[in-house]
């Protein structure tokens, strides 16, 4: 297994934690996207992994990445569901769950989408630090690229599935 399929599979794991403890709690659902963001950017190995999910699409449904929405994130199709879900970069793989933020000159704060956590709070272990969370990325990243040419390097995710769609 890669090392970006084991960290992938870590936070994926994370979060099926916290939606197991704080499932009544927590609104992430098929369709939801409010937490995808346009103009998303991720590492070469992210995009690595997408472009070996779309690989194995047929043409008719790589044409489907051209169709970018109007609001939100260019992998969503027209029911706000993430084309490219199984492939996903890192950082949607932990929207909706908490995060710790560290901003420069203030105490760290834990955020989550709106949605959730409005009659609880979530449990210290179901919190996902931010910087850890990018460091180990960035590191993964690294990692694939073994002679550091390009690490760290972002690519817009809208320019890349454009790209696919061809």
């Amino acid at each position: 297994m890669s090392r970006y399929a084991e960290l992938a599979g870590k936070v994926d794991a994370f979060f099926a934690r916290v939606a197991a403890r704080h499932g009544a709690d927590m609104q992430c659902a098929s369709g939801c996207s409010d937490c995808c963001a346009a103009g998303l950017t991720i590492t070469g190995v992210e995009a690595d992994a997408i472009r070996a999910e779309v690989a194995g699409w047929d043409a008719a449904r790589r044409a489907e990445l051209a169709r970018v929405p109007l609001v939100g994130c260019a992998a969503l199709d027209a029911q706000g569901r993430c084309r490219i879900y199984d492939a996903r970069p890192i950082v949607c793989r932990s929207h909706g769950a908490p995060i710790r933020l560290h901003r420069p000159g203030s105490l760290p704060v834990v955020q989550a989408c709106e949605k959730n956590f409005r009659a609880t709070s979530p449990d210290a272990d179901c919190v996902l630090d931010q910087t850890t969370l990018s460091a180990m990325t960035l590191a993964v990243d690294q990692d694939f690229r073994q002679d550091g040419g390009g690490a760290g390097a972002r690519t817009a995710i809208a320019a890349l599935l454009a790209q696919l769609a061809r």
